[in-house]
């Protein structure tokens, strides 16, 4: 079941893209994943994280968090002029404004009556970091961040994470050099909450369905190990 759900907060409103599981509609309650999407906003990709997500019996709900720069952003990496444009967006994007309409997204998460209230994030490329970023400051049962750009930027957040993060790191990322992700290692692997796991040979986004850089067997396993971290978290006890 595919929808669309809207998120109001103080500072205005959004949409997000909702797909629900098999058990909706019964009265049942599951618990709830945000999804943050890379710099090509809510696409096909992130619809189809999303659709995952209710298969495996999530609320599954990736906000548009570009909607104070442009609302609707849907693309993706296949264009010179779609790739310009999302760096453009990510520079443009403001980080905090983004963690409280991440936090707002939460928030809405736990209120659905179909909701258990429990809460998860899965996040990618900026999403990574603002999953990371999220966790640090706000309250979450558990997140996960694929190849998170520019959390080495951001290393002294690390003592703020209050809830268990698993960190996906591509080895031969182009966005997240080698000293980066040393460095992320170094200041995350410090958090007895936080699991990290490399993949060699591997660029940046090997996750990303029908991405320019997707590798079948390590975005096979990195799913799996999600998988299995959300499950532990959000379904167990």
């Amino acid at each position: 079941m595919q929808d669309t759900l809207r998120i109001t907060t103080g500072e205005g409103a959004f949409s997000a893209y909702v797909a629900r599981p098999a058990s909706a509609g019964t009265g049942a309650t599951a618990p709830a994943i945000v999804v943050i999407h890379e710099v090509f906003g809510v696409n096909a990709d992130m619809r189809q994280s999303c659709d995952e997500l209710a298969a495996q019996g999530y609320l599954a709900i990736c906000p548009d968090l570009f909607w104070r720069i442009e609302p609707g952003i849907d693309m993706t990496d296949r264009t010179e002029a779609e790739l310009a444009k999302a760096m453009a967006l990510y520079n443009a994007f403001d980080l905090d404004a983004g963690v409280r309409d991440i936090a707002a997204a939460i928030a809405t998460a736990r209120a659905l009556p179909e909701s258990n209230h429990r809460v998860g994030l899965v996040g990618y490329c900026l999403g990574g970091l603002m999953s990371y970023l999220t966790t640090a400051r706000a309250a979450t049962d558990v997140a996960v961040a694929y190849y998170p750009g520019n959390a080495d930027k951001h290393l002294e957040e690390a003592g703020g994470i209050g809830s268990p993060l698993m960190v996906h790191l591509a080895e031969e990322d182009e966005y997240i050099p080698p000293d980066a992700r040393r460095q992320i290692v170094a200041a995350l692997g410090k958090s007895p909450q936080v699991q990290l796991h490399s993949y060699p040979g591997c660029r940046h986004a090997f996750a990303r369905h029908r991405g320019t850089a997707y590798d079948s067997q390590a975005a096979g396993l990195a799913n799996g190990r999600t998988q299995a971290f959300l499950a532990q978290h959000l379904k167990s006890g």
